[in-house]
């Protein structure tokens, strides 16, 4: 009886030894405890001295009672203690898993409410000038001077509105994984040249000179063009807003080096602006984050530009680095990494840039479910010469297209989201028409939905063009125009 409860105690012993060593190396796995492990594991090795006790006793002894229910004791003492200490330990390990669900609920409500304060006033800014600007315009006293000059003030404040709308937009897409990049092959260059172009009004409005410092030669390389235009008008954005009157801004590129067919690149942007701290430098491309200065305070803009402009350089695989001190300016480092690409086949000579052609006469067929956006839109054509019929879903676009003589209508401007038809639902049944002559009228999106994936969407619906809301007239004329001719 007695070398049974030996033999019975040195299985349980040798069971403990095995779940110790489990619960050590899940402590160690779960806890980082590398430091701690040798303690950890003085108690294996006890455990073990205990077990080759037990069998020697067992196999060479000749144990009592006593000394059998002392040493089968201790093996269940041994097997309460870990029990005990592995239920103490899980629910430490709880403890800590809910304390930290906390602190994360907690940030995530502090960055709620940091979203929302900012939402507020970069929102609420240029809506009161709109609305500020709207009623001084409706006052029967003013002049036609000052009404042009109050419109053109709610014109700068409806495009601020939008680039604040389009960078939240633009961050929740990031954040949530839908934003993909569209290589294409370009020209470095001709991007530099054309965000020159595009920041030389605003340097000039506060008399900021603009250095450009690139090389001539042409560096063809496959990119996402629109992603990379983004990053450096950001940069340059940011680079103006914060330089003053008198001060400069230098755009350069560098190529760093050429192994096979890789090309790495140096894109900077040099301010002598206001600078920034080292502790904010640290926090420059976190979302929503802007200094808290009085000059800082002062200039529109969400605190997201740069957060995209990193997202958009991590996704490229490259690095874009801060180097500022307050009063003497900021130098912002993008570095990217390219295919290289063939040089494009260009003409010879720059095409000559013409104005819009006469579009007297010319009839089209909108679908606008919105009375508002009907009125505007309709107008906005008329004035270019277009007749212009509405209908004011998808299904009465399609029995409008199918009731019509073909050559009614030489294009169909469609909004996407409508009732009873959508927009794409509607292009589709007119492109499966079984007349030629109808099923193969020019139709383009006029939509709100104005990401890169709704662009693909509407050419995969059978569209020929995407007119983007709110609508620039400009490149509305000029997608019409490209369309019908």
């Amino acid at each position: 009886m007695a070398e049974a409860m030996v033999y019975l105690g040195s299985v349980l012993m040798a069971w403990n030894v095995c779940r110790y060593i489990r619960f050590s190396r899940d402590v160690s796995t779960a806890g980082n405890l590398k430091q701690e492990t040798r303690i950890l594991n003085l108690p294996i090795l006890l455990l073990v001295l205990f077990l080759c006790g037990y069998l020697a006793i067992g196999f060479f002894g000749k144990p009592d009672m006593i000394m059998a229910a002392i040493l089968f004791g201790g093996s269940i003492f041994v097997f309460v203690m870990l029990l005990l200490v592995r239920r103490i330990t899980g629910r430490i390990q709880q403890n800590e898993h809910m304390r930290a669900e906390m602190e994360a609920a907690k940030k995530s409500s502090e960055a709620k409410t940091c979203f929302l304060s900012n939402m507020s006033h970069d929102l609420r800014t240029p809506l009161n000038a709109i609305i500020g600007y709207t009623t001084l315009a409706s006052r029967e006293t003013s002049s036609l001077a000052e009404t042009k000059t109050y419109l053109k003030k709610i014109e700068t404040a409806g495009q601020q509105l939008l680039d604040t709308i389009n960078d939240v937009l633009e961050m929740s897409r990031i954040e949530s994984g839908r934003i993909e990049l569209e290589p294409e092959r370009v020209c470095l260059e001709n991007i530099l040249s054309k965000a020159e172009d595009l920041v030389t009004p605003q340097m000039d409005n506060k008399r900021i000179r603009f250095i450009r410092q690139w090389e001539p030669q042409e560096t063809w390389v496959m990119c996402d063009s629109g992603q990379l235009s983004r990053a450096l008008m950001n940069m340059l954005s940011n680079a103006c807003k914060f330089t003053p009157e008198g001060g400069s801004v230098t755009l350069a590129m560098r190529q760093v080096e050429k192994q096979g067919d890789t090309v790495t690149c140096d894109f900077m942007v040099q301010d002598t602006g206001i600078g920034m701290s080292p502790e904010f430098a640290d926090r420059l491309f976190m979302p929503f984050e802007r200094e808290n200065t009085s000059t800082v305070s002062k200039v529109q803009g969400t605190g997201l530009g740069m957060a995209i402009t990193k997202c958009f350089v991590d996704r490229m695989g490259g690095t874009i680095g801060v180097k500022t001190q307050k009063g003497e300016g900021t130098t912002l480092t993008m570095r990217l990494c390219f295919p290289a690409a063939e040089r494009d086949k260009l003409p010879d000579t720059e095409p000559v840039k013409e104005t819009h052609p006469d579009f007297s006469g010319i009839r089209l067929l909108l679908a606008e479910d919105n009375p508002v956006n009907q009125e505007i839109e309709i107008m906005l054509l008329s004035h270019a010469g277009f007749i212009v019929d509405c209908v004011e879903n998808g299904k009465a676009a399609v029995d409008a297209i199918m009731q019509a003589v073909p050559g009614t209508y030489s294009a169909v401007l469609m909004d996407i989201q409508m009732p009873v038809m959508n927009g794409y639902q509607a292009a589709r049944a007119i492109r499966a028409l079984d007349d030629p002559a109808r099923a193969g009228i020019p139709i383009l999106a006029m939509t709100a939905d104005a990401f890169q994936e709704d662009q693909k969407a509407a050419r995969d619906a059978g569209m020929q063009g995407h007119i983007a809301k709110p609508i620039d007239v400009n490149q509305m004329l000029a997608t019409l125009e490209q369309v019908l001719r």
